[in-house]
């Protein structure tokens, strides 16, 4: 299918510019899992100056808190968490050099200017397919705040894992936009 694009991380900023709004992407490589608890403690270690427990750099967030891995497998189910939970911290990670997060439902208007600014891109990942996209899943590492349990950070190498542009570099907002096209059609 050419209409889908495959994009592998760290993701550049060349792959970020080509992306729109509505692209399907297959993502292959490492991404990051971390939701509330875990990004008040990374913002937290940011405003101290200190180090976090992985470079931000070029990479993705997923916003998840998976089940546990039945035996032979790496990961348990693992679908999105809404995502304007992070919404208070995610300026602060882009502006560290993150290049997308995952999750579902919109983004704040203060996270769109932040993603136009730091030149970052939202995607979803489709909810209610818990199950289906842990097989994309291959291998998941706990790296950090193993005291948080689900909600620890993880390191999970994904390959093809589906996701569509819901934001883009240039503000276009997905949400918005296609709200307007079928209140207007």
């Amino acid at each position: 299918m050419s209409n889908i694009i495959h994009a592998k991380t760290p993701l550049t900023d060349d792959t970020i510019a080509h992306l729109r709004i509505g692209n399907r992407v297959l993502i292959t490589g490492i991404i990051y899992t971390a939701r509330d608890a875990a990004h008040k403690r990374l913002v937290e270690l940011a405003d101290q100056g200190k180090e976090l427990p992985f470079d931000v750099q070029n990479q993705i967030i997923y916003y998840v808190g998976p089940s546990p891995a039945r035996p032979g497998r790496p990961i348990g189910s693992c679908g999105p968490t809404t995502s304007y939970r992070m919404d208070v911290y995610t300026p602060t990670l882009l502006a560290m050099g993150l290049k997308a997060t995952i999750g579902k439902g919109n983004r704040s208007e203060r996270v769109i200017e932040a993603m136009k600014r730091y030149k970052a891109v939202y995607f979803v990942a489709t909810g209610g397919a818990a199950a289906l996209l842990a097989k994309r899943v291959k291998k998941a590492e706990v790296i950090a705040y193993h005291d948080l349990g689900a909600e620890a950070i993880m390191r999970l190498e994904v390959e093809d894992f589906p996701v569509v542009v819901a934001n883009d570099i240039y503000g276009n907002d997905l949400y918005s936009e296609g709200m307007a096209k079928y209140q207007n059609g």
